[in-house]
């Protein structure tokens, strides 16, 4: 019996064997193939792996933990808010996304040292909470 070999190359190299140890080899050829399709059919796709139009469905980012620990951070981020007065918040939540003094200042009509204190006194009491 004749046993071809295709080596990752692209190189085929037949080989002549005894019956008995050919019919061994075809066989286990047989069991591989069939064990890798049984494979790939119950793999057909990974979660990981999937997009759509042209986003991942799950990034690194997304699972349950670190859902629960942004949950978390949340909460406790709301809380300490909560201890500053409404216009400290309010100025302080305008400072952090970005605005400067001197534009929350002119958005409020208001003096650009009562909003520097004001956002100052609020980065305490959120330091002394930490």
């Amino acid at each position: 019996m004749i046993i071809k070999y295709k080596f990752s190359t692209g190189e085929v190299t037949e080989v002549e064997v005894s019956d008995e140890i050919g019919t061994v080899i075809l066989d286990s050829r047989r069991e591989e193939h069939a064990n890798n399709e049984r494979h790939r059919y119950h793999t057909a796709f990974s979660l990981d792996d999937m997009t759509y139009e042209d986003k991942d469905y799950f990034s690194a980012d997304d699972n349950p933990e670190k859902a629960l620990m942004r949950k978390e951070s949340a909460k406790q981020r709301k809380a300490m808010l909560s201890q500053l007065t409404p216009v400290q918040r309010r100025r302080f939540e305008l400072f952090e996304g970005g605005m400067s003094i001197a534009e929350i200042a002119r958005s409020e009509k208001a003096a650009f040292n009562s909003v520097k204190e004001s956002i100052e006194s609020a980065q305490k009491k959120l330091k002394k909470l930490l």
